[in-house]
């Protein structure tokens, strides 16, 4: 590594564990944690009390959900990242806001907002009894039990860039409609666990599964950021692996648990807020023709199973008076490094392969 490279890598070790120190302080956005993974770039404001993580498109930066500061500086800090944006002339586009940032710009007419879906939560004190009234979901835990299954949770030490769980995570992409996405649901974050949580399932001594958490600081809580398993996991291993890490969260004593976005549910109740008539089409059309690339229905109903005490909106806000389809671009080229037409071909031939074989196994 020459000189320049390792004062670079310095300097972004600096930012992320400055950005880490701000985030354990006033993280309350889900995703706040998210800012600390690779291929973020992270803004400070001024007086150093504030930071926002975002990736640079051609066309805009894209945040990880919302500025991290406290709720009283929350207005003053967008202010001032936008205004570093317009320098650059760029625009700023808030992807998975939640409620503090829709709050602000709830009357605004120089910020689109759109709804992207919504995020199942729980209170972890209440998870067991949660589990007694849901039958079905105890049939998938008993599954799992008896195929021999069980899951412990492993020290941030023994996970790092652990062999077997980066063995299990690659051949679970692989099974994936779509290549490999960064940004939000970077993949690679085994060796940036920091004070993240990880819960492996085990079955004859080989890992078939795992979840990582983030935390939520300021809702003392937990993202489930990822549930990988490995294709030949036994049914219910992933319920397996939900149900111990909530009632480990329980026994910690968190208040706060969140599997993430589900992209397109229309479960949050936030009447009358409507989208655009064109976006709601082709949302509504994704949704229906897209599971060759990613199936929402199924992420969606998979999630729903395990009975979220409130399911929370999820939005899009971006600095223009209408979401432009220009934005939308931006933000599937955050999501694919800049390559959103790589991203689609790639998925598209993962779609054909997969018709080939489905074809050769009928015939």
């Amino acid at each position: 590594m020459g000189i320049s490279e390792l004062q670079h890598s310095q300097q972004n070790n600096i930012a992320v564990e400055r950005a880490r120190h701000i985030v354990s302080l006033k993280g309350w956005n889900s995703t706040s944690y998210q800012i600390l993974n690779p291929g973020i770039r992270r803004w400070f404001s001024q007086s150093g009390d504030a930071v926002t993580g975002y990736v640079t498109t051609r066309r805009a930066w894209v945040v990880v959900g919302a500025p991290v500061c406290t709720i009283e500086r929350l207005k003053e800090v967008v202010s001032e990242f936008e205004s570093e944006a317009a320098r650059d002339n760029m625009r700023v586009c808030y992807l998975c806001a939640e409620a503090r940032l829709e709050a602000v710009f709830s009357n605004s007419t120089t910020h689109a907002k759109v709804l992207l879906g919504a995020q199942p939560v729980w209170n972890p004190q209440n998870w067991a009894v949660c589990v007694s009234k849901n039958r079905s979901l105890r049939k998938q835990l008993n599954r799992a039990h008896n195929k021999n299954v069980f899951v412990t949770e492993w020290s941030a030490e023994r996970a790092f860039a652990n062999t077997e769980l980066l063995n299990c995570l690659h051949e679970w992409l692989k099974g994936k409609g779509l290549p490999p996405m960064h940004f939000m649901v970077e993949p690679e974050t085994l060796s940036r666990l920091f004070d993240r949580r990880i819960f492996v399932a085990e079955r004859d001594g080989a890992v078939v599964g795992f979840v990582m958490l983030s935390p939520v600081p300021m809702r003392n809580g937990w993202l489930f950021e990822q549930y990988v398993h490995s294709p030949d996991s036994p049914n219910g291993t992933v319920e397996l692996m939900i149900d111990a890490a909530m009632r480990a969260l329980s026994n910690g004593q968190s208040e706060y648990a969140t599997l993430g976005l589900s992209p397109l549910s229309t479960r949050a109740e936030i009447e009358p807020f409507r989208n655009p008539v064109w976006l709601s089409l082709l949302l509504t059309w994704i949704r229906a023709h897209g599971r060759r690339f990613y199936n929402f229905e199924g992420l969606d109903s998979f999630k729903a199973k395990f009975r979220p005490e409130r399911w929370e909106p999820v939005f899009a806000i971006s600095n223009e008076p209408r979401l432009s389809p220009s934005t939308l671009y931006a933000i599937a080229s955050a999501f694919s490094r800049n390559a959103p037409i790589r991203l689609f071909l790639g998925g598209l031939r993962r779609a054909v392969r997969s018709e080939i074989r489905w074809l050769i196994q009928k015939l």
